[in-house]
C-alpha cells in the first residue's frame, strides 16, 4: 500500500438495492417464482465512495438524497465508513434512490433498472476540487453535473476517472477531459469510435479480468461468484485510489482486478467490498 491516504472526491448517486436472487434470469414477459429477497444500500458513486474508503482513502463523497428513509439510512452507512458526506445532501423535490435488482444463475448475472430520484438534483456547490489527488463519477447522474466536475478537475489539474456506466454515447469534449476512462467490454462498444479521444483507457471484462488500453490482458483470480453487484464499482474506486497514490497505471489495476474479485464472493454491493488489508 502507499504510505500516505490519498484524497478522493467521489461524485455520483446513491441507491437502495432492492434485490432478488432467482434460480435464472427472466425472459421478457416472464415471472419466476421463488426469489430471495434483501436490501442493500447501493447506487454507483456511493459504492465507489464505501470502496475507496476501504481501500484507504480519504472520501467525500457529492451526492443527493430525498426526505425520507432511505435517504437517511444511506448517509448514516457512508458515515459509518468514515467518509465525508457534508456535500451529500437533502433534496425536497425528489425521492431518494432506489434500484431493482434481479439476480440469476451460478454467475449471478444482473438485471437492473433505477428509478428518476434525487440523484438527478446532485449539485457540485461547495466542493473544492483543488483539496484532492483525483476526482472519480460516473453515469447515474446529470451529465452537465459530469461534465462541469470534468472541467474543474482539469482546471484543478487532479485526475479524473470516468466510469461510463449506464452506457451511453458521450461527446468528444468530455472524452478529452478524462484521464483514465474505466467502461465495462458493453459500454467500450457503445461508445465505439470516440474512445480515440480518451487519453487512457481500462475495460473491465468481467471474470477475466481487464484489459489496459494497449491490448494487454491482467487476468482476475479465479472465484466462487456470490454477487456481482457492484464489481465494477470495486474496480473503478480501487483504480482511482491507486492513481491518486501516484502508482503506474499497471501497478493500479492489478490491485483493482485482486479488489473486484474478492467483492463478488460476498453479497451486497457495498457491503462486500474488501478492505486495504485483504489486498496482497
Amino acid at each position: 500500500m502507499s504510505r500516505f491516504k490519498p484524497r478522493l472526491l467521489v461524485i455520483g448517486s446513491s441507491n437502495t438495492d432492492l434485490v432478488i436472487r432467482c434460480d435464472r434470469l427472466p425472459r421478457p414477459g416472464e415471472t419466476v417464482l421463488g426469489g430471495e429477497f434483501a436490501r442493500f444500500a447501493g447506487g454507483k458513486g456511493a459504492n465507489q465512495a464505501v470502496a475507496a474508503a476501504r481501500a484507504g482513502a480519504r472520501v467525500t463523497f457529492v451526492g443527493a438524497h430525498g426526505r425520507d428513509d432511505f435517504g437517511r439510512a444511506a448517509k448514516a452507512g457512508l458515515r459509518r465508513e468514515g467518509i465525508d458526506v457534508r456535500n451529500f445532501r437533502e433534496v425536497a423535490k425528489a425521492p431518494s434512490g432506489v434500484a431493482l435488482i434481479l439476480l440469476g444463475g451460478k454467475t449471478r448475472e444482473n438485471l437492473i433498472a433505477v428509478a428518476r430520484s434525487a440523484n438527478d438534483f446532485v449539485s457540485l456547490r461547495g466542493a473544492r476540487f483543488a483539496d484532492y489527488d483525483a476526482v472519480v463519477t460516473q453515469l447515474e447522474i446529470p451529465l452537465a453535473v459530469v461534465t462541469q466536475a470534468a472541467r474543474q478537475a482539469r482546471a484543478a489539474g487532479i485526475p479524473f476517472i470516468l466510469n461510463p456506466a449506464p452506457a451511453r454515447k458521450l461527446p468528444a469534449s468530455l472524452l478529452r477531459l478524462v484521464h483514465t476512462l474505466v467502461p465495462n467490454e458493453h459500454e467500450a462498444t457503445v461508445l465505439g469510435d470516440s474512445l480515440r479521444h480518451c487519453r487512457q483507457i481500462v475495460v473491465t471484462c468481467g471474470a477475466k479480468g481487464a484489459r489496459l488500453g494497449g491490448g494487454r490482458m491482467i487476468q482476475a483470480p479465479k472465484v466462487k461468484p456470490v454477487d456481482t453487484v457492484g464489481a465494477g464499482d470495486c474496480f473503478t474506486a480501487w483504480l482511482a485510489v491507486g492513481i491518486g497514490e501516484g502508482l503506474t497505471l499497471e501497478e493500479a489495476v492489478c490491485r483493482a482486478v485482486r479488489a473486484a474479485a474478492i467483492s463478488v464472493t460476498r453479497p451486497g454491493a457495498q457491503a462486500g467490498m474488501p478492505y486495504c488489508e485483504e489486498i496482497t
